[in-house]
């Protein structure tokens, strides 16, 4: 009666040692994805920001390569 009473208090330790064991390696695995998660919005975050600005730009150096292609245009019809 003693020994099994002993492999059953065993068996119970084991078990939940094995139970917490797998909680604390699936939060720290859920943890480090997370935090992967958080920086890739963050640098699409950062990219939406950007595009507006970029937007500009662009359409400004197409408005300059306009004008040039402009003042070509009007330099060789003189010839």
């Amino acid at each position: 009666m003693v020994n099994e009473l002993l492999i059953s208090v065993m068996s119970l330790i084991g078990t939940l040692v094995g139970t917490f064991g797998g909680i604390l390696v699936s939060q720290r695995l859920l943890s480090y994805r997370l935090e992967q998660m958080e920086q890739s919005v963050r640098r699409l975050s950062e990219l939406a920001e950007r595009m507006p600005v970029l937007e500009e730009k662009m359409l400004a150096a197409n408005q300059r390569i306009r004008d040039l292609e402009d003042k070509i245009e009007r330099k060789e019809e003189f010839r």
